[in-house]
């Protein structure tokens, strides 16, 4: 069984502007790397064997901030990246998150699905597990990251996954198990 600590990446430039990112590579706010910075010394006591994030800047560049000096290398990896948003890119939060519900299976415009970013998900997740099988790892990345985190890891459809409020935590900190026969689970 793999551990897994998530955390979505801290806050962007465009998450202040209330903007949907989605692959738009956006830095990462002052505030954001305060954040980035806070939210390491929340890691300082846990035994990890790994760091991974998306490649995206607002996500590696939390995760060098969150592990700087623990001699744990931040590796990035493009399939944890956000949804791509397609033709939505940096639209208005509200406008693309009124979208999710329909985007499942059927991709934004010029983007992708839920469904599809699973898939890429799950393709990392088997690599990963296969490497560090009953080791703990940390997965910094997005909205989408999360997502796949609960299905692969849980019980729920990816259309409860949608419906479900995100849930905004004051130590943002998810602790996921996976167990290899989840990973041949349906989509």
């Amino acid at each position: 069984m793999l551990t897994i600590f998530y955390s979505p990446h801290s806050i962007s430039v465009d998450n202040e502007a209330g903007r949907a990112s989605g692959h738009a590579d956006v830095p990462l706010s002052e505030r954001g790397r305060e954040q980035a910075r806070e939210l390491g010394r929340h890691y300082e006591a846990k035994a990890l064997d790994a760091v991974f994030c998306s490649d995206l800047q607002r996500a590696s560049a939390s995760a060098e901030i969150m592990f700087a000096g623990r001699g744990l290398p931040a590796v990035r990896d493009a399939r944890l990246r956000e949804y791509d948003y397609g033709d939505l890119t940096q639209y208005p939060v509200r406008q693309v998150e009124a979208e999710f519900a329909r985007r499942v299976t059927e991709p934004f415009p010029n983007g992708e699905s839920l469904f599809m970013v699973v898939q890429r998900l799950g393709a990392f997740l088997r690599d990963v597990l296969r490497e560090y099988d009953e080791k703990t790892i940390v997965v910094i990345g997005h909205r989408a990251t999360r997502y796949a985190l609960e299905y692969w890891c849980g019980d729920a459809s990816l259309e409860e996954l949608v419906r479900t409020p995100w849930e905004w935590r004051k130590i943002p900190v998810w602790r996921y198990e996976l167990e290899a026969r989840k990973l041949e689970r349906e989509t």
